[in-house]
């Protein structure tokens, strides 16, 4: 996986700026990042189509016994002794990223993500509606493996260094599946209060079609809460050689509180959680500014899940929730009075050098749910003396979708499989290396850096993988050993589904 946030938010956001400022480039005025846009729009974007190769993406990244129905079928079963280190079947889940690792921090927060995509706009999704199903239960049910242990919730399948070491297929790998855990006396608040989340939001995509596994889904994540509130504390604290600098937690435990309070409330509806928002929102952070939403920082997402009570329900006890999204709202509007966000020249959300592209489908995903939000509400948006209104959102939003599918400088799509032009040397094992099928003798630890090394494209396209994306000055060397810009990730694609659907829905329905 890249090494993507910084070790603290207030270093990370500084050197952002540094970088920005360094670079050149500032905020844009709207009517200049229109022109950008209109500049590099190609034809009409097949959206249905990018949609389904974003879902077909998730398949990929299976581990564990594959289905018959597989749909991705260079894939062949992996890691089907996960978890015997420790005598518990840890087998299935996905792999982050390039790597042959299960980090359970994104894959939970994959999962929430995913089952939110389904639960805003899951009813434009027809034919794929089922596909994407099937990746949410992918992932839940490997969650529910992870925390079938009272008070314990294993967080990790494989030693990241030694995986990192080799370059070999999923199917192949025999680095240490070692497996690590949180529990009452090593606690990780954050990664189980993320599990909370992914479970009960995934309760809600299947609490129609399968009443009795969200029932399960539910109750798990009423009990994973109670432990990530009770035993508090970051999981990258007792587990810091195994989990850093891939996946700390960099921002602390408390968005996750929140997030997973908030999720509860949703999947729920018991006043317990809103108590419970309302007794703690403020020691958690709830009303320190945040302009990124990603696998660490949750802060807006609770946010924005939140102020929908209060917009549409009108509970007046989350009024403050709404005033906190319309400041990340104003935030990321170009050359809105209170905006921090800056953009490529050619018109890219831009906040990390490293896997850029997750925020830009995150904020997409936001926009676009906050603007359904206030379009139920029949209201707007205030930044200084400036009116955002819930168009104004969503065509922020469709023109980062757009950027992403090739209207940009290099004319590239950044989704591997759509367009005529998308990157062909990604940095992914599984898809780098040639097939089970095409080639059934072991490739060895090191023997794939051969591979790695060369300037030919991959053997297996990894269908609908988004990558990290260019750089500040819209630049992409599409080069395998460039992991910041050339590695998908799950939690780069599981808000885009979301986004997917709503650009992809019959003309003129909102």
């Amino acid at each position: 996986m890249s090494l993507t946030i910084s070790s603290s938010r207030l270093i990370a956001t500084f050197m952002v700026l540094l970088l920005l400022l360094s670079s050149g480039f500032s905020s844009p005025s709207s009517s200049t990042l229109r022109s950008i846009h209109q500049r590099y729009h190609l034809d009409n974007h097949n959206y249905k189509d990018a949609l389904t190769k974003s879902i077909l993406f998730f398949e990929g990244q299976r581990s564990g016994k594959l289905p018959p129905n597989q749909r991705m079928t260079w894939r062949s079963n992996s890691g089907l002794s996960d978890g015997s280190a420790l005598n518990v079947d840890l087998v299935g889940g996905y792999y982050d990223a390039g790597d042959n690792m299960k980090f359970g921090f994104p894959m939970a927060f994959t999962t929430t993500m995913l089952s939110w995509s389904l639960i805003e706009f899951g009813d434009l999704m027809n034919s794929e509606l089922p596909n994407a199903e099937d990746a949410v239960r992918w992932g839940t049910d490997f969650l529910l493996k992870a925390t079938s242990h009272p008070d314990t919730i294993y967080v990790q399948v494989g030693d990241p260094n030694m995986d990192h070491a080799c370059w070999e297929r999923p199917e192949d790998m025999d680095t240490p599946r070692s497996v690590f855990k949180v529990d009452n006396n090593n606690p990780g608040s954050d990664i189980a209060g993320e599990v909370a989340a992914a479970l009960a939001a995934a309760s809600i995509v299947f609490r129609k079609c399968d009443p009795s596994y969200s029932n399960l889904l539910l109750q798990r994540a009423i009990t994973v809460f109670t432990f990530a509130d009770k035993y508090r504390g970051p999981y990258s604290a007792g587990l810091k050689p195994e989990v850093c600098p891939f996946y700390c937690s960099y921002s602390g435990y408390q968005d996750e509180l929140l997030w997973g309070a908030a999720w509860l409330h949703k999947a729920t509806s018991n006043p317990t959680y809103l108590s419970y928002v309302q007794a703690n929102g403020r020691n958690l952070g709830a009303d320190e500014f945040d302009n990124m939403f990603s696998w660490d920082n949750k802060h807006v997402g609770a946010r924005i899940l939140l102020s929908k009570e209060f917009l549409i329900q009108n509970v007046k006890a989350l009024e403050e929730y709404k005033e906190h999204a319309d400041s990340f709202i104003c935030s990321v509007i170009p050359g809105a009075p209170f905006s921090s966000s800056q953009y490529t020249p050619g018109g890219l959300l831009f906040k990390m050098s490293g896997s850029n592209m997750q925020y830009v489908t995150s904020t997409s995903f936001l926009l676009l749910t906050y603007a359904k939000y206030l379009t139920s509400a029949r209201t707007v948006v205030y930044c200084g003396g400036s009116v955002v209104t819930p168009a104004r959102l969503r065509s922020i939003a469709k023109n980062q979708v757009d950027y992403l599918l090739g209207d940009n400088p290099l004319k590239m799509s950044y989704m591997v499989g759509y367009g005529s032009k998308y990157p062909h040397r990604i940095h992914h094992r599984g898809s780098s290396l040639p097939s089970v099928a095409a080639h059934p003798t072991k490739i060895q630890c090191h023997d794939g850096f051969s591979m790695f090394n060369s300037q030919s494209p991959n053997p297996n396209d990894l269908t609908g993988a988004v990558v990290g994306g260019p750089d500040q000055n819209d630049q992409f060397p599409d080069e395998r050993s460039d992991y910041q810009r050339s590695e998908p990730a799950t939690y780069i694609n599981a808000p885009l589904v979301g986004a997917l659907a709503y650009l992809a829905r019959p003309f003129g329905q909102v």
